[in-house]
This record gives structure tokens, C-alpha cells and sequence, in this order.
């Protein structure tokens, strides 16, 4: 693995936000929900396709905090605009299992 400056690092610009509301992907090459993302008022809300499936219903993300990179471009993913990169670890079995805040934060709080 290389290794990256700290200012490096400091460029990816990682915030959490509020699941407002979910959308199934069935378009999507591999399953996906849409989310649509508060990320405060300095960023406004964003949407993102996450391959999430695995291990979450998308009726209940609805009020979750999650993070994610907000300042990639955007990805068109079929027919949806993926605006940020809702972040996640893989577990044993390769499901994604998002990252959060352990406690509430504001909707675009960034990461230290």
C-alpha cells in the first residue's frame, strides 16, 4: 500500500448525513437502494446508489445517519445520478455494513 500525505487526505471531503428517504434500484446491474441524503445547509440534500442490500431494507434507512465522500463528481449509475459515496466495510461474507456516527450529529458534520 502507498502511502498519501496528510494534506492528501485532508482534499476528501467526508460528512455525515441524514437518510431522508429510499428508493429500490431494481435498474441497477447489481442490487441497490437509492438514498437521498441531508447533509445540512452548506451542502443541501444529495442522492447516492449503494449496493446495500445484503443486510438492510430500505424502509428502514429512513432516518439513519450514514457518511459519506461528498465532494466526488458524480456517477451516473443507469438511469440514477450517484452524487456522493455512502462509505462501508465488507464483513466476513462481503455485505456491506455501513459506517455511522456512534452517536447524533448534525447533518453535514465532517469527519476528523
Amino acid at each position: 500500500m502507498s502511502t498519501i500525505a496528510f494534506d492528501d487526505f485532508l482534499k476528501i471531503d467526508i460528512r455525515a448525513g441524514l437518510v431522508l428517504r429510499t428508493a429500490p434500484f431494481p435498474e441497477a446491474r447489481k442490487p441497490a437502494i437509492k438514498l437521498w441524503i441531508d447533509f445540512g445547509p452548506e451542502i443541501g440534500e444529495k442522492k447516492s446508489s449503494a449496493q446495500i442490500t445484503d443486510l438492510y431494507d430500505a424502509e428502514a434507512l429512513v432516518g439513519r445517519q450514514v457518511m459519506a465522500v461528498v465532494n466526488f463528481a458524480p456517477r451516473q449509475i443507469g438511469p440514477f445520478l450517484s452524487e456522493v459515496l455512502v462509505l462501508g466495510v465488507s464483513d466476513a461474507q462481503g455485505r456491506i455494513t455501513l459506517l455511522a456516527p456512534d452517536h447524533d450529529v448534525p447533518p453535514g458534520a465532517r469527519m476528523h
